[in-house]
């Protein structure tokens, strides 16, 4: 690689001469092959996120996230709540053969000056894990992200504890770059924070896999993935 020096000898990053600050994420519908992911409504996504929710066996899934489980009451007001939000910004994941809001996913500490964004409060029901509208929901919001706003950075970051969301985290092509010890209390207990990302100049490679993943032709007749996105991506880069 080469070392840029600025007149007093000093090693500097890469000049983005041409750099401005990206555009605040709108809410905005996302449409894909199997899921469409739309802005949060309270009033319209209540009742589908109630039943997907209600449908998990018992409340490990709220384990790792700041709030939750709800009662019936308690999931409308972190709804309407949420809906108000544009930071973070929640989408509701609608699977395309019900019609149904099966989840919801958000993006966050956005920072249009730097072009660095965080996808976060990935909340799957049972409806919607390992599903292929799982992975297609999070290439939908990381297409809009780098195509659209033109931003530099998305960031994952989880409880280090957390061993589902560092896994996935790794198969959707994210790059471990380290942990943050003590990062957060939350739930009464203290946190230290796994740091994943993907840059832009990842992303053309990244996008080729998830629409390689996604084609029909990856899907035998009973819905089965033919090849995984990880080979799929060892393929490609």
């Amino acid at each position: 690689m080469t070392v840029r020096l600025n007149a007093y000898q000093q090693p500097v990053g890469e000049p983005l001469p041409d750099w401005t600050p990206r555009p605040y994420p709108q809410r905005t519908m996302l449409a894909g092959r199997f899921c469409r992911l739309e802005p949060l409504e309270s009033a319209r996504h209540y009742e589908d996120l109630l039943a997907a929710w209600s449908s998990a066996e018992d409340g490990r899934d709220w384990t790792y996230l700041f709030s939750g489980p709800f009662t019936a009451d308690e999931l409308y007001d972190y709804l309407a709540t949420a809906e108000a939000s544009r930071d973070p910004l929640h989408f509701a994941v609608i699977d395309l053969q019900s019609g149904r809001a099966v989840g919801t996913l958000a993006l966050m500490r956005i920072e249009p000056a730097h072009g660095v964004i965080e996808v976060g409060h990935v909340t799957f029901s049972p409806l919607l894990k390992r599903t292929p509208l799982s992975t297609e929901s999070h290439f939908l919001l990381m297409r809009y992200v780098f195509e659209v706003l033109g931003y530099r950075r998305y960031e994952w970051k989880c409880d280090s504890l957390n061993a589902p969301s560092r896994k996935a985290a790794e198969r959707l092509g994210f790059s471990y770059e380290g942990l943050f010890r003590q990062a957060i209390v939350y739930r009464g207990r203290s946190r230290d924070t796994t740091w994943f990302s993907v840059i832009d100049s990842e992303w053309p490679a990244l996008r080729q896999a998830f629409m390689s993943w996604l084609d029909a032709a990856n899907f035998d007749e009973t819905g089965q993935q033919r090849q995984s996105l990880a080979s799929l991506r060892q393929q490609i880069s």
